[in-house]
């Protein structure tokens, strides 16, 4: 029946039911009026839809076009509320063209009026940064609500973002890329669509960047230039076509581009530091019991890690916002237990409420009128893991605040965080169901035709689908904030839309475990990274099926240095954690643990850079050597801010890989001290037990020494790690590691130059922050002949020969300048 139902849907609501579809397609035509009223200009067209050209700031440019010759309420779930006031621009109209100029970067945007309504956007050069495609201008479907425009591309235009794509190539140029978010098991590599729509990218043609964003919650897609070279199209099932077009500054770089969506969109929240340690997951530590001994285990073999997470057979017959009485017979007691051990909880919580009027959760929904309506306004059932269950309609603020309530019960036990699953929305098949059970099938979510309340703008699924999982994650994060407010939530979710990065942390799903998955991470993290959404992480190991020794030791490695750092495994796999495959695998797996605990003070000064500016942890080569062709197709490494460089070995039996050093720096490798010039593919040693690493020359890179938890980073020493070789500068952010207090000045700013010869420090005084206890001069071929600190001769200073360090010792935090003489 509900195969029936999804199908009429589908015909109302897809423009593929019209047949021929191209039939009743048509462009907009030509202007017939321009007027400007404010901060936009109108454009009437011939095709009866009207444009409206606006600048958001005066590096972004707005379009939207309602192709009924009206726009709907300007409401998006993926622009941050703002009172930002529009730039000033200058407006120029003619017979043939209108030309907007923003006066404060010289940015403009030209409109040719005939024969087609055609947009170009030009930058203070000049230079074009986007264009119309004159052969296949904007259009639309009037029967359909289909909308689509297309844009000229150059030759050897790169394509990097769109969220998260199972594609291997970290650029997307040649693919066509759908939006819809999917269910999607063991996902193959090439898989498209997955969990997240972000439509969204970054271009770099010549070394230039610009960004594009098409904010639109219908199924969308993106063609870029798979069906012709010369263009390429984006466009949905329905709505406005409603583009942002970001010019990249001055400097035409990913970097601003990023900045200016992430100003868009919103950042990500600096994580409590605990969330940055290690975690350790699988479905299903099945009592507690098990999860006890995990614990202790850890601690035992002196393996660091900050969190266990419990999946769904923790709760009373996968009841949401319960416990299994039998297995976990006293939650708080154990979590009591975790927490004097320095352990933080994560649960997991499915969207599905199951229908039982023995239930208080479901009745409390029913009874509150907050469940999604079927199409013909009956409360929406569908079958998941509890059996037959109702759905909060999250795009009901209503219904999001009685959701964001019910983790007041799981905070008062001491559950620390939680991860949203399940929220595409995925459904099982019906029990009638005898179609063909495709792994993307539509027998996988709610019809079509189903009903959201649309936060006042009421839609069908087919509308609001892609924002479900990202106003559910809202709701949780929303509902932690007011229960716990001097906390920072730890949120997780698999499916989102553009603007996500402001509720929680994403994870890749259920991906495989296979050497091609492994590989896979990189530009599938790295691009949904540069996306906006910092806090990204995959499954160590893989998901869906057993591991072998080599490849999950090979992957703890390759994601020791990722954002979000958890282990997770299927309840039909092998048992996974680091110790379990003994002897030389446990020794390096605790290895790989440790080196993310040692920069831990990097990583934590990442994420509050972040939030500050919207520059990713985690990024391709081609984010920060735009410029560097040859660095524009490495699939296999990625940055760790702008000093680290890892290059993770990704296929079975490797014990040595070419690595290729970015062009215009010099690099460190971080464990022998040896250099390496930049622009250079340079075959290297890649043993079992060791993850190639290096740091830019120049770097700056705070450290301390192995610790079992975050609860122990305030009384270790901090080593500032620099990278000798060029001129450079770095910062380090403490704060409490919890809490908001760092937003009204409660941390401080550690300031580091290098130069040729000396190193200076700016350390505010403080005793409430890891002591700054040492300088570390990495890549020194010999010892110095003289060192000193604040003219005076520096004292227990020890050199590494083998790694090329040296060590010096700091008396206390008021030295201003180390210097020496090689």
């Amino acid at each position: 029946m509900r195969m029936k139902k999804w199908m009429a849907g589908l015909a109302l609501l897809s423009p593929l039911a019209s047949l021929p579809a191209q039939a009743a397609w048509q462009g907009v035509g030509a202007a017939t009026q321009a007027k400007r009223s404010g901060d936009e200009v109108s454009f009437a067209t011939a095709g009866g839809a009207q444009v409206v050209v606006s600048f958001v700031t005066a590096d972004v440019v707005r379009v939207r076009m309602g192709a009924d010759g009206k726009l709907g309420r300007d409401f998006s779930y993926a622009r941050v509320d703002t009172a930002s006031v529009p730039a000033k621009f200058e407006f120029d109209d003619n017979a043939e063209r209108s030309e907007l100029r923003a006066a404060a970067s010289g940015a403009r945007v030209v409109v040719q009026k005939r024969p087609m309504l055609s947009i170009t956007v030009y930058d203070a050069q000049g230079r074009v940064v986007v264009a119309d495609d004159p052969a296949r201008p904007m259009a639309f479907d009037a029967a359909t609500g289909a909308v689509e425009a297309s844009k000229q591309r150059g030759a050897y235009e790169l394509y990097y973002g769109f969220g998260e794509q199972g594609l291997p190539m970290i650029s997307r140029e040649g693919q066509f890329l759908v939006n819809w978010n999917t269910d999607s098991y063991k996902y193959p590599v090439g898989t498209n669509p997955l969990y997240q729509t972000i439509p969204f990218f970054i271009a770099l043609r010549d070394g230039l960047a610009y960004g594009l964003f098409f904010d639109n919650t219908y199924r969308s897609h993106f063609d870029m230039g798979k069906s012709d070279p010369r263009r390429y199209a984006f466009g949905a099932d329905g709505g406005e076509l409603n583009y942002y077009v970001f010019t990249g500054g001055a400097e035409r770089s990913p970097a601003n581009v990023l900045r200016d969506y992430t100003a868009l969109t919103g950042r990500t929240a600096l994580p409590p530091l605990w969330a940055l340690g290690y975690q350790q997951s699988r479905y299903s530590y099945i009592s507690q019991a098990k999860v006890e001994e995990i614990a202790r285990t850890f601690r035992e073999k002196k393996i660091p890690a900050d969190v266990i997470h419990l999946d769904i057979d923790h709760m009373d017959g996968y009841r949401v916002f319960t416990w299994n009485p039998q297995t976990f017979p006293e939650p708080k007691k154990m979590l009591d237990v975790l927490h004097r051990d320095g352990f933080h909880v994560v649960t997991i919580v499915d969207p599905g409420v199951k229908l039982d009027e023995n239930y208080a959760i479901y009745r409390s929904g029913r009874d509150a009128g907050i469940y999604v309506r079927d199409a013909a306004g009956k409360e929406l059932h569908e079958k998941v893991w509890p059996g037959i269950c109702a759905f909060p309609d999250f795009t009901d603020a209503k219904a999001r605040a009685w959701w964001g309530d019910l983790y007041k019960k799981p905070l008062g036990e001491g559950v620390d965080g939680f991860w949203n699953d399940m929220d595409e929305p995925a459904v099982f098949s019906a029990d009638d169901f005898r179609e063909p059970a495709l792994a993307q099938g539509p027998q996988k979510t709610f019809a079509l035709d189903v009903r959201h309340a649309g936060d006042g703008d009421p839609g069908a699924h087919a509308r609001y689908h892609n924002v479900f999982g990202m106003q559910m994650v809202r709701a949780t994060f929303e509902g932690l904030r007011k229960l716990a407010p001097n906390k920072r939530p730890l949120t997780i979710t698999r499916a989102g839309y553009a603007g996500v990065q402001r509720y929680s942390a994403v994870w890749s799903g259920d991906n495989d475990a296979s050497w091609d998955h492994l590989a896979l991470t990189i530009p599938l993290l790295t691009n949904l990274s540069i996306s906006g959404v910092a806090f990204v992480g995959a499954d160590v190991g893989g998901f869906a099926a057993t591991t072998t020794p080599e490849l999950y030791t090979r992957w703890m490695q390759a994601a020791a240095l990722t954002p979000f750092y958890r282990t997770h495994s299927a309840t039909d796999t092998d048992q996974r954690e680091p110790w379990t495959y003994g002897g030389e695998y446990e020794r390096i797996n605790k290895a790989s643990i440790e080196l993310r605990y040692r920069l831990l003070p990097y990583l934590y000064t990442l994420f509050a850079q972040n939030e500050k500016t919207g520059l990713p942890p985690l990024r391709p080569l081609a984010f920060d050597y735009p410029q560097d062709v040859d660095a524009l197709l490495i699939n296999d490494e990625y940055l760790v801010g702008q000093d680290l460089l890892v290059a993770p070995v990704v296929v079975q039996n490797q014990r040595a890989r070419s690595v290729y050093f970015p062009k215009g720096d010099a690099w460190i490798d971080w464990w022998s001290g040896a250099h390496y010039e930049g622009g250079k593919t340079v075959k290297v040693d890649a043993p079992l037990e060791r993850l190639p690493l290096f740091v830019r020359a120049g770097a700056v890179v705070p450290m301390q020494p192995v610790i079992q938890s975050t609860r122990e980073m305030k009384d270790a020493p901090l080593t500032i790690a620099v990278a000798v070789g060029a001129a450079g500068a770095g910062e380090i952010h403490q704060d409490a590691g919890d809490g908001y207090a760092y937003r009204k000045g409660a941390s401080r700013t550690i300031k580091v130059a290098v130069g040729a010869d000396k190193v200076k420090l700016e350390i505010p005084g403080s005793m409430a922050y890891q002591r700054v206890a040492a300088i570390e001069l990495l890549g020194l071929d010999a010892a110095p002949a003289k060192v000193e600190i604040d003219g005076r001769a520096a004292r227990d200073v020890a050199f590494d020969a083998a790694a090329k360090r040296l060590r010096i010792p700091l008396p206390n935090e008021r030295v201003k300048e180390i210097s020496f003489v090689r």
